[in-house]
């Protein structure tokens, strides 16, 4: 199961990629569509400043709130 890291509170639109930058904030950038590609320069949409532990794997959960889940290893 996931851990709850961070509440946020922004709405998600269409059309838009949302991640975890490498600063631990939430960015967003516009979907590449076709072979164009994406030209856009991601901006930041709410800083959140996460400090991220190693074995964990970050991300946005469908509550647009930054989750954790531990990693599963092999051979270890």
């Amino acid at each position: 199961m996931a851990d709850v890291v961070h509440k946020c509170n922004f709405k998600r639109e269409a059309g838009w990629l949302y991640y975890l930058d490498k600063n631990g904030d939430v960015s967003r950038t516009k979907m590449a569509r076709g072979k164009g590609g994406n030209k856009s320069k991601p901006e930041v949409v709410e800083k959140c400043a996460v400090k991220r532990q190693d074995g964990y794997l970050y991300f946005i959960d469908k509550q647009c709130n930054i989750s954790r889940s531990k990693m599963a290893r092999k051979g270890k």
